[in-house]
């Protein structure tokens, strides 16, 4: 371990390479780490790696996915959100490719996926953080290349309305039903998140082989995307997989729980304290390899950690479903 004073000196030697970031050697310990990451412009060239779990972790030797592709185009460039490991890029351009000329998608609007250097995000996530996640769009591509203002200010199609809990049949075609299935019969990918409305109708519109029904779980949010979550990559023993989904397509009384109309609030029968805001989880929370990807660090120069501190909590699902413990509930546009 370093001493304090030659702990102080290294930081304030390797902190510039936060990119656009203040100099934080003073505050590291205590700043939230999606300001730490989130400050970050560039990978770190180390050998490609995700670090710790998709919800608690890093993403060392980063890929940017490019922002053009002959299938695809990257959305909401500003975010600086293109990132994952090579197993993610490899997955979001034969995805493309293959849902273009073997199932008519006229190609891929590919939302945020992570950051240069992982870890959490500023908005939209919590998950993301160790190159493994990708958000893609149910809206087709457009037949032309998109400005980088479109990019930005072009609303995506929701699937479902929201009201109601049910799809909306005016915009749901085929088309994404294949697309969904295509990604799902992909040995790579662990998990799909979709909105429950967009899984009961991807349950009732399934004929043949169900089994691909099973890696699509619902949850909140995702009425104009779906969430594609990789496994971790065999070779990468600093990768915390999420274990297996329960067996079955998930389309009974497990789906239904989720379309049931919200309960009414109850009437508190005294008064109740207010909520407890939970703290930003800090760099400490995170695996401690993590420390050396944000600030680059050379092998046997990284600082001392810190203490670790309580993770932090997120909202529940309803009772009874299963919780993928590192996607809250999320609402609005920010993906």
């Amino acid at each position: 371990m370093l001493k304090r004073p030659i702990r102080a000196l290294a930081l304030s030697i390797l902190l510039p390479v936060l990119a656009g970031a203040p100099a934080l050697a003073d505050s590291i310990d205590t700043t939230p780490a999606k300001i730490l990451f989130g400050d970050v412009k560039t990978p770190i060239p180390l050998e490609a790696r995700s670090i710790g779990s998709y919800a608690k972790g890093c993403l060392a030797g980063a890929v940017a996915l490019p922002v053009n592709g002959p299938d695809w185009q990257a959305m909401r460039l500003s975010r600086n959100r293109n990132w994952g490991t090579p197993e993610l890029i490899a997955f979001t351009e034969k995805l493309a490719h293959d849902a273009k000329r073997q199932d008519g998608w006229p190609g891929l609007l590919v939302g945020d996926m992570g950051q240069p250097r992982g870890g959490p995000a500023r908005t939209g996530h919590a998950s993301h953080q160790i190159g493994l996640d990708v958000d893609l769009w149910l809206t087709p591509m457009p037949s032309r290349l998109l400005s980088r203002d479109e990019r930005e200010t072009m609303a995506a199609t929701s699937m479902v309305n929201e009201k109601a809990r049910m799809i909306d049949r005016s915009v749901w075609t085929q088309g994404q039903v294949r697309l969904i299935r295509r990604a799902a019969l992909d040995p790579r990918v662990a998990r799909i998140f979709v909105n429950p409305a967009i899984k009961k109708a991807l349950c009732e519109d399934t004929r043949g082989d169900r089994g691909w029904l099973n890696k699509v779980r619902p949850w909140w949010g995702h009425t104009y995307h779906f969430h594609v979550r990789l496994d971790c990559p065999p070779h990468m023993a600093s990768c915390v997989p999420q274990k297996a989904p329960p067996p079955g397509d998930g389309c009974g009384a497990e789906l239904d729980a989720w379309l049931q109309p919200p309960k009414p609030p109850k009437t508190p029968t005294k008064p109740t304290k207010p909520a407890v805001k939970p703290r930003p989880m800090l760099l400490a929370d995170l695996p401690a390899a993590c420390r050396q990807v944000l600030i680059g660090a050379p092998p046997g120069m990284t600082p001392e950690p810190s203490a670790a501190a309580a993770p932090m909590a997120y909202d529940a699902p309803p009772a009874d479903i299963e919780n993928p413990t590192d996607e809250p509930p999320v609402t609005g546009t920010l993906h």
